[in-house]
């Protein structure tokens, strides 16, 4: 939307403070990092009222009413109106389908590399990568699997889709050399045994999250789980010849509709 109406791209990162499940981490790539004030943001998502509206509001207890400035994600998949906006708009959501950035690739690959350079661990896994048939391979647990409410919503990818996963793989790529990336590093050794070469990436703590990001991309084929980090990492691969398999069900919850989530050259299990 910035770049359609030639204007900055301004982000408003007040929910990192207040549910604190990550850190805030766009600053470590090649992004023009521009943030809103919260004059800034209360313009745009708090419609003015006078003190009695307010107050009545107040002791009834009424959701805050926003102005039409203020446009929220209707739905998951693509919604080809929100390209139709005019500018001084507060985006909230996800957004995540490439149909809304596909046109403007280049610029998106530019901005969401890594500014610095890679080194130690990092640097000798992802020469590594470039010099085998690498396959990244993401589990994604976390609150997926600790918290109840998350868990109705989004489920886990289990076992079988893992192995089903490998299976493919394995059918095209010639002596594939498997990366796990997991969010929960004990599960992953003790739970995923494969007969192919397996190397687990487990040496990068939270605050370095990019590093594993960058190294997902580094790998010519990959395998996600339902998650928006691992499918950052599997669309930031720059292989022309990536296979990249996702999970067939995006969601746990049948009522929402990912149907515009996973890019068409992708294969679904």
């Amino acid at each position: 939307m910035a770049e359609i109406h030639n204007t900055a791209l301004k982000i408003d990162i007040s929910e990192f403070e207040t549910y604190k499940l990550q850190n805030y981490s766009l600053g470590f790539f090649n992004i023009r990092e521009v943030f809103a004030t919260p004059e800034e943001t209360e313009a745009l998502t708090v419609l003015k009222q006078g003190p009695v509206k307010r107050s009545f509001a107040g002791l009834l207890n009424r959701p805050v009413i926003r102005p039409s400035s203020y446009v929220m994600e209707k739905f998951f998949h693509f919604d080809r109106e929100i390209l139709t906006l005019s500018d001084n708009v507060y985006l909230d959501g996800y957004w995540q389908s490439e149909k809304y950035f596909i046109d403007i690739e280049s610029v998106i690959r530019e901005e969401l590399t890594v500014k610095t350079l890679q080194k130690g661990k990092d640097r000798e896994l992802g020469d590594t990568m470039s010099a085998c048939e690498s396959v990244s391979l993401h589990i994604r647990r976390g609150d997926y699997v600790s918290d109840p409410a998350t868990n109705r919503i989004h489920g886990i990818c289990g076992l079988d889709y893992y192995r089903r996963a490998v299976n493919e793989i394995t059918r095209f790529v010639r002596d594939p050399h498997f990366f796990i990336f997991s969010d929960d590093h004990k599960w992953a050794r003790d739970n995923l045994k494969l007969d192919n070469r397996t190397t687990f990436v487990d040496h990068n703590k939270a605050d370095k999250n990019y590093e594993d990001l960058r190294m997902m991309g580094q790998c010519k084929h990959n395998i996600i789980a339902n998650s928006t980090f691992s499918w950052w990492g599997a669309w930031l691969n720059e292989n022309m010849d990536k296979i990249v398999i996702a999970p067939a069900t995006w969601f746990h919850d049948k009522s929402r509709n990912a149907g515009d989530i996973i890019p068409d050259g992708w294969l679904k299990i």
